[in-house]
């Protein structure tokens, strides 16, 4: 089989190689998945680089989440780490498998998994967001924020989103926000307190962090709740014990991959709930981009150059 493997650490372009390799065989608890498409994370780079949290020995090949099958049945999730996604086969946890709904693409459901189950746990179990309130989405058009402004509204909050350049603020208004905000032209705490007559948004999600953590305290709502979901800007900022007194509002962590192993329970709940929202469709993931499988390399360089909006996913089988 095909597979994208690394084999010194590096940017994903210099290290990424195509090789045929024989299929992994699965240990105990895992199953052997036919990858049909594999949806980019920027993690994804970090793995290749070894910057990531949990580093697989080399070599190993990238990609975190997958749709594919198993045994002719449909499944979505996550590979085993090490044994990626961005291979024409692999191996998986039977736990981290989850069925996919009959009517959707193989496309959407490789981006279903980790950004939704993120944000639906986030929005959900973390804040507890309520029909009503402002929601506040940091990167709102990359893949981790469009889920969370879809899920926002389908939860009947009043969304304000930021993203970068008249492009992605497009973006952000076909997703249907109520206020979108060019951070790079506009204060989005101005923007914020505007909006709200002064109250603040009620819950922040940042996946940002950074100056974009720093200026949110300034625009959190009494009782708010800002979501703590990573760190793209490169800098993680450290919360003012004081300030959060003061202002009454809970810095929330958002840990999702820690459920899979303390609360398995809570991700196939959240599978099911989303599952629900897509019948409805309030939810489709925003896939931008679907490119072939030659192709992964290029489009990891343009995920991590924030040239990309939504998600990207590469084609691994045949359509």
């Amino acid at each position: 089989m095909r597979a994208w493997r690394v084999r010194e650490l590096g940017e994903p372009a210099a290290v990424l190689r195509l090789e045929d390799v024989e299929p992994p065989a699965p240990r105990p608890g895992e199953v052997a998945v036919q990858v049909a498409a594999a949806a980019l994370n920027f993690p994804d780079i970090l793995l290749c680089r070894g910057e990531y949290q949990d580093r697989p020995e080399l070599p190993f090949t990238p990609g975190l989440e997958l749709s594919g099958t198993v045994d002719g049945k449909r499944v979505l999730g996550n590979p085993t780490l090490g044994a990626g996604a961005l291979a024409e086969h692999t191996v998986a946890p039977e736990s981290a498998l989850f069925p996919v709904p009959d009517d959707m693409p193989d496309e959407a459901a490789a981006a279903l998994h980790i950004t939704y189950q993120t944000g639906y746990l986030a929005l959900h179990t973390r804040a507890g967001l309520q029909p009503g309130e402002t929601l506040l989405v940091h990167a709102g058009a990359g893949g981790v924020g469009s889920a969370a402004v879809q899920l926002g509204k389908a939860a009947g909050a009043r969304v304000v989103a930021t993203a970068g350049g008249p492009e992605k603020v497009k973006v952000l208004e076909e997703l249907g926000v109520d206020l979108a905000v060019d951070y790079r032209s506009d204060d989005f705490v101005a923007a914020v307190k505007d909006f709200t007559g002064g109250r603040g948004a009620d819950v922040v999600y940042d996946p940002v962090g950074g100056d974009t953590f720093d200026r949110s305290t300034k625009c959190v709502a009494f009782e708010g709740r800002i979501l703590v979901v990573g760190f793209t800007s490169g800098r993680i900022p450290e919360a003012r014990a004081n300030h959060v007194l003061v202002k009454n509002y809970s810095v929330v962590g958002v840990h999702w991959g820690l459920y899979n192993r303390m609360r398995p329970d809570v991700p196939r709940r959240i599978h099911d709930e989303l599952c629900r929202l897509w019948a409805d469709r309030l939810i489709d993931p925003l896939v931008s981009q679907v490119v072939p499988f030659e192709d992964a390399p290029a489009a990891l360089v343009a995920l991590g150059s924030r040239g990309t909006h939504g998600k990207v996913v590469v084609r691994v089988g045949a359509a």
